[in-house]
Parts: C-alpha cells; sequence; structure tokens
C-alpha cells in the first residue's frame, strides 16, 4: 500500500511538473520579423532546412571511429612497462590488423574517396 501511494504521488508531482513547464514555455508569435531566421537583415533566399551531402557524413563518422581507435591505442605504450613483452606484442599486432582490415574495408568500400 506505502508503495502504491508513494508511485501515486510521483505521479502526481510528474504532471503538475510537466504541465507547469508547458504553461510557462508558452511564446507567442506576433512578430514576423522575431520568428524568421535571421541572414543579415534580410529575407533568406533558400530554404534554412538546405539538404547537406551523406558523404560528408559518412567521412565524419568514420573520422569520429578512428578517432576513438586512436585513443584506445594510447594505453599500449603504457601497459608495455608493465606486461610481457612477447605478450604485448601479440595483442598489439592483433589490434592493429583488426584497424588496417577495417581500413582496408573502407577503402575497398569507396568511402574514402571525396569525388565519385
Amino acid at each position: 500500500m506505502n508503495i502504491m501511494m508513494m508511485s501515486m504521488i510521483i505521479l502526481l508531482v510528474s504532471i503538475i511538473t510537466m504541465l507547469l513547464a508547458s504553461l510557462l514555455s508558452k511564446k507567442s508569435f506576433q512578430d514576423r520579423e522575431k520568428n524568421s531566421p535571421f541572414e543579415c537583415g534580410f529575407d533568406p533566399k533558400c530554404s534554412a532546412r538546405s539538404p547537406f551531402s551523406l558523404h560528408f557524413f559518412l567521412i565524419a563518422i568514420i573520422f569520429l571511429i578512428f578517432d576513438v581507435e586512436i585513443a584506445l591505442l594510447l594505453p599500449i605504450m603504457v601497459i608495455m612497462k608493465s606486461s610481457n613483452l612477447s605478450i604485448w606484442f601479440f595483442c598489439s599486432m592483433i589490434f592493429l590488423f583488426i584497424l588496417l582490415i577495417g581500413l582496408y574495408h573502407e577503402w575497398n568500400q569507396g568511402a574514402l574517396e571525396w569525388v565519385e
């Protein structure tokens, strides 16, 4: 019974908070100039939602993936001092081999070529 009462109180507080937030955040749409996108004081000549290159997006994602991989490579030098050298070398080579296979796959698929 106590859990049911607490659940009802939490639900009631959540609903009241959402209603207050929606009532207080209402903005008036009376002024056309304030609601239009600003472009040096003139009306924009084209749509503000122009499409962007999907290829640029793919290059950005590949950059992020390889950036994370570099962040994973940095601790390898620190681990070298405290581990067995042959095991460290074997694990490092496997990791680098996997990265090179991924790079070759991206290159083979044509994702790294900017102009088609």
